[in-house]
């Protein structure tokens, strides 16, 4: 049941996805060479929201996360403040903003959780490695469409 609260919270944050969607303004920005495609943005974060959730149940099983979890919130509410601010207000600095606390929050949440499991830090692992691409995906969005 833990996993599904989980996986409850990662899916309404995937649902800013579809209701705030790239569109017409995402497609006339002037983005970098290593823009992935689009079609690999909707795969990358179904795995991540599914190991996100596995992640946040596989700590409530260990005594002492408490702040591990805490960040685990945390994150999942910047996640998705990100979406309606980036592609529904066009405001391409606090989405960078929102994506520098993100990462922050992301890589202290995954050095907490290796100290605590091993595997449920190396779960958490792609999602910061994605939240690379995206930072430095939003920036140079942001310095190029000035």
């Amino acid at each position: 049941m833990t996993f599904f609260i989980f996986l409850l919270a990662c899916a309404a944050a995937a649902s800013t996805g579809i209701i705030f969607k790239p569109g017409a303004w995402y497609d006339s920005l002037v983005k970098p060479s290593f823009t992935p495609p689009n079609w690999l943005f909707p795969v990358a974060w179904t795995i991540i929201y599914l190991l996100l959730a596995w992640a946040g149940y596989r700590l409530s099983l260990i005594p002492g996360s408490q702040m591990v979890l805490a960040l685990w919130a945390a994150q999942i509410a910047l996640n998705t403040l990100w979406t309606p601010v980036f592609f529904g207000a066009h405001r391409l600095v606090a989405g960078m903003v929102i994506l520098a606390v993100l990462w922050l929050t992301v890589a202290t949440m995954v050095v907490l959780a290796v100290q605590l499991d091993l595997i449920t830090g190396l779960i958490l692992f792609p999602y910061l490695a994605w939240l690379c691409v995206a930072a430095a995906l939003n920036f140079s969005i942001l310095r190029n469409n000035r």
